[in-house]
């Protein structure tokens, strides 16, 4: 009996862009405009492309030269008072409080709910009597692309009176329209990518416009910065490349629907638990499980193993010495998490025998 093909040591990530061809008719369309920046035309295409995406008005999507100045552009405009706190998830990336601490508010750390992984509003209203001073704002996030409940969140506004910015960094699939400014990531790490950019997503036009004044200097109609700000406006490169992506973006989805789906029924029949929903209600440019093991002792004897894997979030934010001291509540589902959330191969181009690979080698290391 042959014995099976060799699998090559597997990257965790390895991202894929539109390639030269795809991009050259919108690269051409700048040569002729001589127009590079500052909302331009390719710009104002790549909006109505994803309002046309996501099903709303074009008025409804601006993009952004990046993720992090768009969630600090946000927490700006929704009026949070400089030097209160920002609630957010101790378990997130960094990005979301260097945004927080761009802004001029103080992040607060949360715990998430440990099995969605996420910050919910039963958290965030059950730490707001013990809060260690004014909340000006709350920073929701998509844990690796997970949905948020934004009826939820938009709920707790209303109730609250406190304005919500939600970090949907990886969430481009999982992304549903609402007055909440949302902002999503196009690194070229995320399902969408573009190199570097983002775009924020709100249904809230005037909110929106006042986003648009953040991210350009304060101006609005003249050259006078009125309002605290910063620069945060797509390039058309950019937009070219998101033009391009999004023209792709059904084969690129079928290609991690294909990859995620295929890592979950084999890790499922090896009695592991995966991510709700992912591969077949949303995608993502990662695949992170909770393992039964330390995700470190793991991921060390997957990397002798052929099998580069990441602890994306690491131990959580407070962990971090940028934030440690930054007012926090009692973490356990965040210090649980932090020690097994395990970030595994997940790239659109993984064969079927490079997933059998990683499956069949994860359950491996897992046994000991």
């Amino acid at each position: 009996m042959p014995n099976p093909r060799p699998v090559a040591p597997i990257p965790v990530l390895r991202p894929r862009l539109p390639g030269a061809e795809a991009l050259l008719p919108w690269l051409r369309l700048i040569d002729q405009s001589r127009i590079y920046s500052n909302f331009g035309p390719l710009s104002e295409a790549f909006a109505h492309g994803v309002a046309d995406h996501l099903g709303i008005a074009p008025g409804g999507v601006l993009p952004l030269a990046n993720a992090t100045l768009g969630l600090t552009a946000g927490v700006m405009a929704v009026g949070a008072e400089r030097g209160s706190l920002c609630a957010i998830p101790a378990f997130t990336f960094a990005a979301t409080a260097h945004a927080v601490l761009a802004a001029g508010l103080e992040p607060w750390l949360l715990d998430v709910e440990e099995g969605s992984w996420q910050l919910t509003p039963r958290e965030v209203e059950q730490a707001l009597a013990a809060a260690p001073g004014p909340v000006g704002a709350v920073m929701p996030v998509c844990p690796f692309g997970q949905p948020v409940d934004w009826q939820a969140w938009t709920a707790f506004r209303h109730r609250s009176g406190i304005p919500v910015v939600i970090d949907a960094a990886a969430g481009f699939d999982g992304l549903r329209a609402s007055p909440l400014p949302t902002v999503v990531s196009l690194h070229a790490t995320k399902a969408l990518g573009i190199g570097e950019g983002a775009v924020m997503v709100c249904t809230d036009h005037d909110l929106l416009d006042e986003v648009k004044r953040r991210i350009n200097f304060g101006f609005q109609g003249s050259r006078v910065a009125g309002v605290i700000a910063t620069n945060a406006k797509m390039s058309e490169v950019h937009a070219a490349i998101g033009l391009a992506a999004l023209a792709a973006w059904p084969v690129t989805r079928a290609d991690f629907v294909r990859v995620q789906t295929g890592l979950r029924h084999r890790l499922e029949a090896g009695g592991l638990v995966c991510p709700a929903g992912i591969g077949e209600d949303w995608v993502s440019s990662t695949f992170c499980l909770r393992l039964p093991a330390d995700a470190a002792a793991t991921g060390g004897a997957l990397a002798c193993l052929g099998i580069e894997t990441r602890r994306w979030w690491g131990d959580g934010l407070h962990r971090h010495p940028a934030f440690g001291h930054c007012p926090r509540t009692q973490l356990p589902a965040t210090e649980a998490l932090g020690t097994a959330v395990l970030g595994l191969p997940c790239f659109v181009d993984l064969d079927e025998a490079a997933l059998d690979a990683i499956a069949s080698r994860t359950l491996a290391a897992l046994r000991g």
